[in-house]
C-alpha cells in the first residue's frame, strides 16, 4: 500500500470500500496497530499513534469489531461482554455499559448465559459489536459486519450501525459490500490495489458511473 490518506470526523460514519485484496485489511491493522506503517503517519485526536502498542491504543478509545467475529466461542455471551471491559476497573460502569449494548441489542440480554459459539452467525456479529461497544470507544472501527449474514441479518445490523451513528458514535466502516457501505456513510473512500482511487461524500460516489459499474451492479 502507499499514498494512503483518509480522516474520519467525530460524530460520522466513514466507509472504505473495495475488493478483495484492495488493502482495506491492511489499513484496519495498521490502524489498530497490529501492523506498522513504513512511512506516514496515524493520528488519533490530535497524538501520533503509528508507534504505539495495542493495548494503550485500544485505552484511547479505538475498539475493532473484527471480520469473522472472532468470539470466544466457549465463553457466554456475558464473559464475552466482560471481556470486551477490560480497561474498566468500575463494576457499577460495567453494568451500565452492559445495559446500554442491550439497548441496541435486547437478544443479546436473553442470551446472557448461552455460549456465544451456539448462537446463530446475525447473533455473532450483535455479539461482537457489543463486546466493543464495552470499552467505551471514541472510535468504532467495523470490519466486514455483513460477512456470511443473510440478506434479512444484513438488513438488521445495518439498521443497528445506522441507530449507533444517529446517537452520534464515530464510526469507521470497512466493507466488500459497497452497497451498504455506501448506503450507511456520511463520506467514502474507494480502494483499489492499496490506492484511494476516488473519495467524497457517499451520495455523490454512489451516483459515480464508474462506481455503479463496478460496484452496485449497474450497466
Amino acid at each position: 500500500m502507499k499514498g494512503v490518506s483518509f480522516y474520519v470526523e467525530e460524530g460520522t460514519l466513514v466507509s472504505i470500500i473495495g475488493a478483495n485484496g484492495a488493502g482495506k485489511t491492511t489499513i484496519l491493522k495498521t490502524l489498530s496497530g497490529l501492523l506498522r506503517a513504513t512511512s506516514g503517519e496515524i493520528t488519533f485526536n490530535g497524538k501520533r499513534i503509528d508507534k504505539t502498542p495495542v493495548d494503550q491504543i485500544v485505552k484511547m478509545g479505538i475498539a475493532q469489531v473484527p471480520a469473522g467475529r472472532k468470539l470466544f466461542p466457549q465463553l457466554s455471551v456475558h464473559e464475552n461482554l466482560s471481556a470486551g471491559a477490560y480497561t474498566i476497573k468500575n463494576h457499577s460502569e460495567v453494568n451500565a455499559l452492559m445495559e446500554d449494548v442491550f439497548k441496541h441489542f435486547p437478544r443479546l440480554k436473553e442470551r446472557l448465559g448461552q455460549r456465544a459459539g451456539s448462537l446463530s452467525g446475525g447473533e455473532q456479529q450483535m455479539l461482537a459489536i457489543g463486546r466493543a461497544l464495552m470499552c467505551k470507544p471514541k472510535l468504532l472501527v467495523m470490519d466486514e459486519p455483513s460477512l456470511g449474514l443473510s440478506p434479512i441479518m444484513v438488513q438488521e445490523i445495518a439498521n443497528i450501525i445506522k441507530t449507533m451513528k444517529e446517537t452520534g458514535k464515530t464510526i469507521l466502516l470497512v466493507e466488500q459490500n459497497a452497497n451498504l457501505g455506501l448506503k450507511l456513510a456520511d463520506r467514502t473512500y474507494v480502494l483499489e490495489l492499496g490506492k484511494v482511487v476516488l473519495e467524497g461524500k457517499s451520495a455523490d460516489i454512489m451516483n459515480n458511473p464508474i462506481v455503479k459499474r463496478a460496484y452496485l451492479g449497474a450497466t
